[in-house]
């Protein structure tokens, strides 16, 4: 039997047309979708990845347990000044940064944004192996 792999991400939002602008800001296509469905569920697809944005009130229709929740969503980018530039393009936009852009331990140049509902959002280079620390997590 084969082993899961990443499909979708589901993001429960509260203000549906302000997660679409910030993610189509970031840089991902979402396509409007049926009019009773705007404001309910959009999805983009990046890399093979649904990000799939629903309303509370859908969430709470295809999971009857739903509490609330988060999720880090990680975005990769092609290099390490391109975290810089869509940092300083969200944060200059009123998003606000939990993580400026900095040399991570693990190699590679790394920032977190938040979206409108204050999920962390990850923007991370590739990792350089000569830029990793030895002092790192662990």
């Amino acid at each position: 039997m084969a082993d899961p792999q990443i499909d979708q991400v589901n993001l429960v939002v509260a203000d549906m047309e302000a997660s679409v602008a910030f993610y189509r800001r970031l840089g991902l296509s979402i396509p409007d979708t049926e009019s009773a469905w705007q404001g309910h569920h959009r999805s983009a697809e990046a890399a093979g990845v649904d990000l799939d944005l629903d309303s509370e009130e859908f969430a709470r229709h295809w999971n009857k347990g739903w509490a609330g929740g988060r999720a880090v969503i990680g975005f990769k980018v092609e290099s390490r000044g391109r975290v810089d530039e869509i940092h300083a393009e969200l944060t200059g936009a009123g998003y606000r940064s939990q993580q400026e852009p900095y040399d991570a331990f693990w190699g590679a140049r790394y920032a977190v944004v938040e979206d409108p509902d204050g999920n962390p959002v990850g923007i991370m280079s590739p990792a350089d192996s000569s830029r990793r620390l030895e002092d790192g997590f662990l």
